[in-house]
């Protein structure tokens, strides 16, 4: 398919929509266990008339974005969307393995990866917002938008630090940052937690350790009023951009597969009108969006 139409103009940018490099990482055959979330349960009938199956990122699914889209799509295309939302490597295996028809997920290395590998058709961006870190309101880091003085702070210090450490896209960014920082050794710190887990137990063990953790912000706008001790520590740095790509599953390795549902999802995805609406949610309830709309900057 051709890549998408212009879409809804794209509002202000951050600091944090300067392009970030991503680790490149290869997609795992398996990954530590993570939380299995869905929007419907999966089918083995994956390219029956009406259904397409998604793969994609946890925060996608957290943030409620796909809950508000969902029925929309359902009404304009007659198409039912469901999906099971794990970590950005799960969610590209999911893909490689045939499981699925289309992957929504947030890890531009790997994305590439997969359709360079011949089990993606084309990566189109849809939208980004970018991550944060999260901690103490009373700890011992101050407010910044320097994420290496934070990093820097947390090694020397040896303060908890909570990683997904479970492959996914978010886990990817946050290794990938302290590589690029060249702060080496970073898992040696004692209180370096690695949580194997989905972002919301992450952010739920890093409250109940008085740590600090790596999130997006969508994520974080939609728990933090569970939270109330723990406030963000670094935003605004340029590292830590948060794209998010779509990319249909190569009908040529798994022919069973619903493209035709696959493209259909992308196209209208990136329809300003459906950028539109992308950019709008959360501000109702959140006073800011949850994400950017940028598909028209492919």
């Amino acid at each position: 398919m051709t890549a998408c139409a212009g879409s809804a103009d794209k509002p202000a940018e951050t600091e944090a929509a300067t392009e970030a490099s991503e680790a490149v990482t290869e997609a795992e055959p398996s990954a530590p266990a993570e939380e299995e979330t869905a929007g419907a349960e999966e089918s083995g009938e994956t390219a029956a008339a009406g259904v397409l199956m998604m793969a994609t990122t946890t925060s996608t699914d957290n943030t409620g974005l796909l809950d508000y889209l969902q029925p929309l799509f359902l009404e304009e295309t007659g198409i039912d969307l469901q999906w099971t939302a794990v970590g950005t490597g799960d969610a590209i295996q999911k893909g490689m393995d045939g499981e699925v028809d289309i992957v929504l997920v947030h890890s531009k290395a790997k994305e590439e990866e997969f359709v360079e590998s011949g089990f993606g058709v084309e990566r189109f961006q849809v939208m980004y917002n970018d991550f944060i870190i999260i901690g103490p309101k009373d700890g011992p880091v101050a407010a910044t938008d320097d994420i290496e003085s934070v990093f820097k702070q947390v090694k020397d210090e040896e303060l908890t630090f909570v990683s997904r450490g479970d492959n996914s896209g978010t886990h990817n960014k946050e290794t990938g940052i302290w590589d690029k920082l060249g702060i080496a050794d970073y898992e040696s710190n004692p209180n370096y937690v690695s949580a194997g887990a989905g972002m919301g137990d992450t952010i739920n063990m890093t409250d109940e350790k008085g740590g600090y953790c790596l999130t997006d912000r969508g994520t974080w706008l939609a728990k933090k009023a569970d939270y109330p001790d723990m406030v963000i520590i670094c935003e605004g740095d340029a590292n830590l951009l948060n794209q998010y790509g779509v990319i249909a599953v190569n009908p040529e390795k798994y022919p069973d597969l619903n493209n035709e549902a696959a493209n259909t999802f992308i196209e209208w995805i990136c329809s300003p009108e459906v950028q539109e609406l992308i950019g709008a949610f959360g501000v109702e309830e959140y006073g800011e969006p949850l994400f950017f709309p940028n598909a028209d900057q492919q």
